[in-house]
């Protein structure tokens, strides 16, 4: 079991007082936001008054602890991770001074990674979108282009231990693991393989540079963040990832809805990171659309099976179908309209009063948004907007589901087929051919389905009519 906020407190002051060797005393610790692989907390420390001084020094700092069951992440220790960082300083890159890192789970609870806390901002809708953020947004692109030429230039020494894998086949691989068959992402595995770029480069590859992983200050970027997927491999993985639509935040500009290819390939080069060559940057940005993918599979799947339990990576789980809809744009949209077929599906006697289901649920909706959003704050405030949001989907799925799920199997039959299952073992295995207009158009009727219930507002309007 976890520890507690207190026992979290006190083990973290004497774990950091062992290693400085001075009694430690930790105020304010505060869990903020964490990602799928580790929670994240502010906190300062106190130590004694040093001789001649008048105050005791407070230093602010930041920890990271894994999750627990987490799957991936910082496969060569937290320890390494703190090595790495610290030759990403020296290399150049702005990072948060290394405190401590631990392996041992046993005293917090998890292996462990202390900083330092700086000052910023992370959160990309307010980076993107709010005033105050102007003047940082107007520089950012070439901030985060030179921040990238500097970690491509970390010494290979600096990442001993770390993987060096297969992009393609790690993705196969876990999208196997989780059981989880799509066959969209069947096609892109086929598209990915048929048009792998040649590798001329092996660097330190960061694996998440994107915003929300950047801290930023009202003068651009203050430190790049969030290491714990680091990796070697081919530099251009990182600029194909901070263009991947989910980075945009809503945004329109496809550099993290910053600004446009060709700024961010002129200051990469300029800073020293060496030619870019934007068809492998493209091959990057489809991979990192699928892994985008893949990766909610794999956080959603932290929730399902108890071992974090979150309304937040929940809700995550339905987001796969927005990367199967980007795949779609990026692969080419050449493929036929899918005709809509009748339903054939009629509805059941209603046993229960009214209100339905599905107006339950949005009452419930209609609570979170009306009355507990502007009663909440922080963490609060942000999983309560997450469960509406989790709500409205559930909804659409109610009054949709029944029908969408009848013209599915009937498309499905048309190939000869009884399930998802089978269509993406067909693709894997050749027997269907991936570019055949009858097999895409019923993969993108599902796709489209999907995103009626979990999100139609991220598709074209017009790719939803019918």
């Amino acid at each position: 079991m976890a520890p507690t906020n207190d026992e979290l407190a006190a083990a973290l002051a004497a774990v950091l007082g062992g290693a400085a060797g001075v009694p430690v005393a930790v105020r304010d610790l505060q869990r903020l936001s964490g990602g799928a692989s580790r929670e994240t907390f502010s906190f300062d420390t106190v130590a004694p008054v040093p001789v001649g001084a008048a105050a005791p020094v407070v230093e602010q700092r930041i920890l990271q602890r894994e999750r627990r069951g987490s799957v991936g992440g910082a496969p060569a220790g937290l320890e390494a991770e703190a090595r790495l960082l610290r030759a990403a300083a020296r290399a150049g890159v702005p990072v948060p001074p290394v405190v401590l890192a631990g392996d041992d789970p046993q005293p917090l609870g998890g292996r462990f990674l202390v900083t330092g806390r700086l000052a910023g901002e992370t959160i990309p809708r307010r980076l993107l979108r709010d005033a105050s953020w102007a003047t940082a947004r107007s520089r950012l692109v070439a901030d985060a282009a030179a921040a990238l030429a500097a970690i491509h230039r970390i010494p290979l020494s600096a990442a001993e231990g770390y993987p060096a894998p297969d992009p393609v086949g790690q993705l196969r691989d876990l999208l196997d693991l989780f059981g989880q068959p799509h066959p969209a992402f069947e096609v892109a595995l086929r598209w990915l393989d048929q048009h792998r770029p040649p590798s001329t480069r092996r660097t330190v590859v960061h694996g998440d540079f994107r915003l929300g992983n950047l801290l930023v200050g009202p003068e651009g970027l203050v430190a790049v963040l969030d290491w714990e997927l680091a990796h070697v491999g081919d530099p251009m993985e990182d600029l194909g990832w901070l263009c991947t639509r989910a980075w945009r935040f809503g945004a329109g500009a496809p550099v993290a809805g910053l600004g446009t290819y060709e700024e961010l390939f002129a200051g990469y080069e300029s800073a020293g990171g060496g030619p870019v060559d934007p068809a492998a940057v493209r091959w990057w940005e489809v991979l990192g659309t699928l892994r985008w993918g893949v990766i909610c599979i794999v956080q959603a799947s932290g929730h399902l099976s108890g071992a974090s339990r979150s309304v937040e990576l929940a809700a995550i789980g339905r987001r796969v179908c927005e990367t199967e809809y980007d795949l779609w744009l990026l692969l080419g949209r050449d493929d036929p309209r899918p005709e809509p077929l009748p339903a054939g599906v009629d509805p059941a006697p209603d046993v229960h009063d009214a209100p339905s289901a599905a107006q339950l649920v949005e009452a419930v909706r209609e609570f979170l948004a009306g009355e507990v959003l502007g009663a909440t704050e922080g963490r609060v405030q942000f999983h309560a907007r997450v469960a509406g949001n989790v709500l409205a989907m559930v909804e659409r799925e109610l009054l949709a589901g029944p029908a969408q799920a009848h013209a599915h199997r009937q498309r499905l039959a048309g190939l000869g087929l009884d399930s998802d299952a089978a269509l993406a073992e067909a693709l894997r295995t050749g027997r269907l051919a991936s570019d055949d207009p009858g097999v895409r158009s019923v993969i993108w009727a599902a796709v489209l389905d999907k995103l009626r219930v979990a999100n139609p507002g991220y598709a074209d309007p017009g790719d939803l009519d019918g």
